[in-house]
């Protein structure tokens, strides 16, 4: 499974990579809203784990962005 994880800060966004990676899940994480946009169109992911707020733009607006795209990936809210 692929995650996507979207957190800014960077020692938690840490942490959760390890937890998840301990758990045999791949994780690749990004800082902001923008970027986190800009994974989620391009990339194939399995679930997404969003941050609210977050710079650029926040967690709502990238999901409101994606599903407005047709994707119904799941997405978890921080």
């Amino acid at each position: 499974m692929r995650i996507l994880l979207v957190e800014d800060e960077k020692a938690l966004a840490k942490a959760m990579v390890k937890i998840f990676e301990k758990n045999n899940y791949s994780a690749d994480t990004v800082y902001d809203g923008g970027d986190a946009l800009a994974y989620l169109e391009a990339g194939n992911y399995d679930v997404a784990v969003l941050d609210i707020m977050m710079p650029k733009m926040d967690g709502i607006t990238v999901l409101r962005k994606i599903r407005a795209e047709g994707n119904r990936i799941p997405v978890l809210m921080l």
